[in-house]
């Protein structure tokens, strides 16, 4: 009877999840437990897979905790932990700026992360004009010393945090965490931080690093976080398990990263059979910070050749872009950035269409900056000014056959204008 179940089991496609993956990855705070207290069937389920010899790593945002209190945390909880298995923010991010070579930093947390990067060789918050301003979490942290972070990254100071959490669970309900100070941080000094946890990848990598003989179809990610558990994993490619009661997609689209490949509403559940993980195939595009409105200029000159500029900030072609500012329309934005990028003055003509998709639509800049542009595409007409060879944007200025474009192209603008020759063309 039992060997006839487990084949009618398999031949449904149904197994345990335990049985899917030999490298489990476990957030702690909401997967494991909240506060001091191990969530219902996190303890026997951790080591039931210990028990099948399943290899585990446990990998925290929070900053609070050296690896050797984190596993002290767990071993108060009757879990078995060894200090390898354990991966902190705080850990990784001592391990990030030894490997860049910082050897002074201002830190903002509390001592775990100072002792971190002590033991790493870094001196802490001794130095009058340290190499880094390093963000954790500190419930004592006072608004003076934000503002002496914020002009020492203003002064030049590389700007690194443990992870960008905003909040993180407790039993009264959500708390403070480190990405609140780190948004603040970014606010006043307009500069973009080097996040070191979750959903970045050091810490998967770290993970998947000390087990060599594991490959990544067999490694999963259990997490109660979309945004930094599930979204990571995906980044990594690796397939992803959320923690939560509500048995739907926490977002709408089909393929959004943060979408996981299976909901279960504890540890309990890799153990039952009823539960379909969906093995996560790695995407090309980029998992974006964020969306921002963009117009783009198709401009012909008489013999039908169209404008494109090499832009300074990544060296490539590209059709004159540019982001809609506060007040304007997104005519009015295309006719200022024409005129900004290239010295012509323009016209609107005709739209030509509206572009969303976030494969062709994300874009890296050279600081690691990931945006998705929804971008309004006009064609415009020339009706002045002359072109200007140099901008404070590009760094040449030119007109090019729409069939034979530079090599060294955008890939979005190429797929635009072979859409917009065949329109024309038909």
């Amino acid at each position: 009877m039992f060997v006839i179940l487990m084949l009618t089991c398999k031949w449904k496609g149904i197994a345990l999840i335990s049985s899917q993956f030999d490298l489990f990855l476990f957030d702690l705070d909401g997967v494991v437990y909240v506060g001091s207290e191990p969530l219902p069937g996190a303890v026997e389920s951790l080591e039931r897979l210990r028990q099948e010899n399943k290899s585990i790593r446990f990998l925290t945002n929070d900053p609070c905790a050296t690896r050797e209190s984190a596993c002290a945390r767990l071993h108060r909880l009757g879990i078995t932990v060894e200090t390898h298995e354990m991966i902190t923010s705080s850990y990784a991010t001592a391990q990030y700026m030894k490997d860049q070579g910082i050897t002074s930093a201002i830190v903002l947390s509390d001592r775990h992360l100072q002792q971190e990067c002590l033991k790493v060789g870094i001196e802490v918050n001794t130095v009058e004009h340290p190499e880094a301003v390093v963000v954790g979490w500190d419930g004592q942290i006072t608004l003076h010393e934000i503002q002496i972070a914020a002009q020492l990254i203003t002064k030049g100071a590389a700007f690194i945090a443990t992870n960008p959490d905003l909040t993180f669970p407790t039993r009264e309900g959500p708390a403070l965490a480190t990405g609140s100070l780190v948004e603040m941080l970014k606010q006043a000094t307009q500069v973009r931080p080097i996040i070191v946890g979750k959903p970045n990848t050091a810490m998967f990598q770290a993970a998947f690093q000390s087990c060599p003989s594991i490959s990544k179809d067999r490694v999963v990610m259990i997490g109660d976080n979309p945004l930094t558990d599930i979204v990571g994993a995906h980044q990594f490619g690796i397939s992803s398990i959320l923690i939560s009661e509500t048995n739907t997609n926490p977002f709408p689209v089909k393929d959004d990263m943060r979408n996981p490949d299976a909901i279960i509403p504890n540890l309990k559940s890799l153990f039952k059979q009823d539960v379909q993980v969906t093995k996560w195939t790695k995407q090309d595009s980029v998992w974006p910070e964020e969306v921002k409105p963009a117009v783009t200029a198709v401009v012909f000159n008489q013999d039908g050749y169209v404008l494109f500029m090499r832009r300074k900030d990544n060296d490539q072609w590209g059709l004159p872009t540019g982001r809609v500012e506060i007040g304007e329309s997104v005519e009015q934005a295309v006719v200022r950035e024409v005129q900004e990028e290239t010295g012509l003055e323009v016209k609107v003509k005709k739209l030509i269409g509206v572009y969303s998709d976030p494969a062709v639509q994300t874009f890296v800049y050279p600081n690691g900056q990931v945006v998705h542009f929804i971008t309004t595409c006009f064609e415009c007409e020339i009706i002045g000014g002359a072109i200007k060879k140099e901008t404070e944007e590009a760094q040449d200025v030119r007109f090019f056959s729409p069939n034979q474009l530079p090599k060294n192209t955008l890939p979005m603008h190429v797929k635009r204008m072979n859409e917009i020759v065949a329109s024309r063309d038909e």
